[in-house]
């Protein structure tokens, strides 16, 4: 019987064994196919069918399989590594599943997987660490959030964590945005959309980028975040 994943790999092995362009490819230059392959899939996600989702999908298989062929090349690992590696990542985050835990709500099995995860990365120093920093910047901001939620009692705060002399009057009076925002602020996610639209059309009326400014303000928070853990 035929294999679909193990003939997709074989398609794979061929191409780049034998196409002049594949050839040349590298992992670095297969960056942007792989972002524009992600949205595409979010893209069929939000508004494509089911026969659209699953083209985009495979799409975005074959740029797992093409960046393991070329691993495989020079006897890094090839693809069966990939998914052995991930079957056994997946076993271990859920032991609720595979082992003897227990959890019978969504949090708890958000603690197993905190607890698994961690057990993995212990070389970690910080709650910032293996934080993608090329995500988008509203990406970005909900992901250092949830992780200096744990460091700083209220992250979104100016200078929220140990106090920094030198942006003392940088944030001088931005802490009541923060402030009027929390407790006035949009009740629905439609109004939430609203809001982050008309802060763009306020950056945009200003000649102001919006993405740079976010990133500027999440730059701030992880020296925040690691001053708290360093004791600084």
């Amino acid at each position: 019987m035929s294999d679909p994943l193990r003939d997709a790999a074989e398609v794979m092995r061929r191409v780049r064994a034998e196409c002049p362009w594949s050839q040349r490819i590298t992992h670095r230059d297969l960056v942007p196919y792989l972002i524009e392959e992600a949205h595409e899939v979010i893209d069929a996600v939000e508004s494509g069918t089911a026969d659209e989702l699953r083209e985009e999908l495979g799409d975005l298989l074959w740029q797992v399989l093409f960046h393991a062929a070329i691993a495989a090349e020079v006897s890094e690992y090839d693809i069966d590594d990939v998914a052995r590696g991930l079957a056994e990542k997946m076993v271990r985050r859920h032991p609720h599943v595979f082992g003897d835990a227990v959890a019978t709500t969504p949090e708890e099995v958000l603690v197993h997987w905190n607890a698994a995860k961690a057990a993995e990365k212990r070389e970690r120093r910080s709650v910032l660490d293996g934080v993608p920093r090329g995500m988008p910047a509203l990406a970005l901001a909900q992901k250092l959030l949830g992780r200096a939620i744990s460091v700083l009692p209220d992250p979104e705060r100016p200078s929220a964590g140990v106090p920094v002399p030198e942006r003392a009057e940088r944030d001088e009076g931005r802490s009541g945005t923060a402030t009027a925002l929390r407790d006035e602020g949009p009740a629905t996610e439609a109004e939430l959309g609203d809001a982050l639209l008309a802060l763009v059309a306020h950056a945009r009326a200003n000649g102001w980028d919006a993405e740079r400014a976010l990133r500027e303000r999440l730059r701030l928070l992880e020296d925040e975040v690691r001053a708290a853990e360093s004791g600084v």
